[in-house]
């Protein structure tokens, strides 16, 4: 059996009344800009389902493999777990008909946007579940689009067998420097390749520092030109892109995210009960031993804590 995730330390608590009532624990690392571990905290070592922290991974693999788009908004939806506003479902939607598709072509389940207000939005329309609205439907469209370009079939494309599933891998563990340690299933249906916190930051790091032109580059280019459309108005690594000049970052499922900027490092972090709402504080933390600052991060670094209606206490960084 191979090296598993041996688990997280102390990395943030809750504070509610001046009392501690909780630890989320987790693992951290951060590179400099050579790529060499500057800091870390945790297993980031051991491999881990980054979920959609993969996805601009994922992006360099259809490019390489054909991926027939020219506009970056298309090309950042592609890498998005999308909130479900309105224009990214039109965007999905034109990227299909371009196709002569149609969202019944989507493996990805039914879903209400994981946006609040677009799911809220939905709601009142009287609206349900449908398959361009689940977070992943860009990719699932890029990944259509791929193989139409390339030839292959379009039946079971989400199956890991497949040529194009073939292709995203190598692109992960080409990226990652590491062989992917499992292959899962991820909650679109997509194949979710394991790796390491350092080998998900070095992958970053190499995104922002590739040259112009390149495919990793572009990827890269197109995300932090789109950050709305990879995110959504109020996600955090939208409002993270926004708020720091050359930053790119995309959060992940189960309290995942991976961060770098270029000339400067990368970091990945990992929150072991998957709890998304200790994840910014750390990154915050992280940011800041990269000599990072910005205001936006004075926003994230400590998330208040509410009771009644009023502010009680907070989520805050122990590390």
């Amino acid at each position: 059996m191979g090296k598993t995730y041996a688990g997280g330390v102390p990395l943030a608590e809750v504070v509610r009344s001046d009392f501690v009532e909780g630890v989320h624990r987790g693992s951290v690392v951060v590179l400099d800009v050579t790529g060499a571990v500057l800091d870390a905290a945790g297993d980031v070592s051991g491999p881990i389902f980054p979920r959609s922290a993969n996805k601009p991974m994922q992006a360099v693999g259809m490019l390489r493999a054909g991926l027939p788009l020219t506009d970056p908004a298309d090309l950042a939806l592609v890498a998005a777990s999308h909130a479900g506003e309105e224009f990214h479902l039109a965007r999905v939607a034109r990227l299909l008909a371009d196709a002569g598709l149609d969202e019944e072509a989507l493996h990805c389940p039914p879903d209400l946007p994981v946006g609040e207000q677009a799911r809220e939005a939905v709601l009142r329309a009287g609206g349900g579940p449908t398959r361009i609205q689940m977070n992943c439907s860009g990719k699932h469209a890029g990944m259509l689009l791929t193989c139409r370009s390339a030839g292959w079939p379009v039946d079971g494309y989400w199956r890991p067998e497949h040529p194009l599933q073939q292709r995203l891998r190598d692109a992960i563990e080409d990226l990652t420097g590491e062989q992917a340690a499992a292959v899962g299933v991820d909650g679109c249906g997509a194949p979710v390749l394991a790796v390491s916190l350092t080998g998900l930051a070095r992958a970053y790091l190499r995104l922002v520092s590739a040259e112009t032109g390149t495919v990793e580059r572009t990827v890269a280019d197109a995300m932090r030109a789109y950050p709305e459309i990879v995110g959504g108005t109020e996600a955090d690594d939208t409002r993270l892109m926004r708020g720091v000049p050359g930053l790119l970052a995309k959060v992940g499922a189960e309290g995942v995210i991976a961060a770098a900027v270029p000339g400067v490092g990368a970091l990945a972090l990992k929150i072991d009960d998957g709890a998304g709402r200790a994840r910014m504080p750390v990154v915050t933390s992280a940011l800041r031993r990269l000599a990072i600052d910005a205001p936006v991060l004075a926003e994230f670094a400590e998330i208040p804590l509410f009771g009644g209606g009023l502010p009680v206490g907070t989520i805050r960084p122990l590390w």
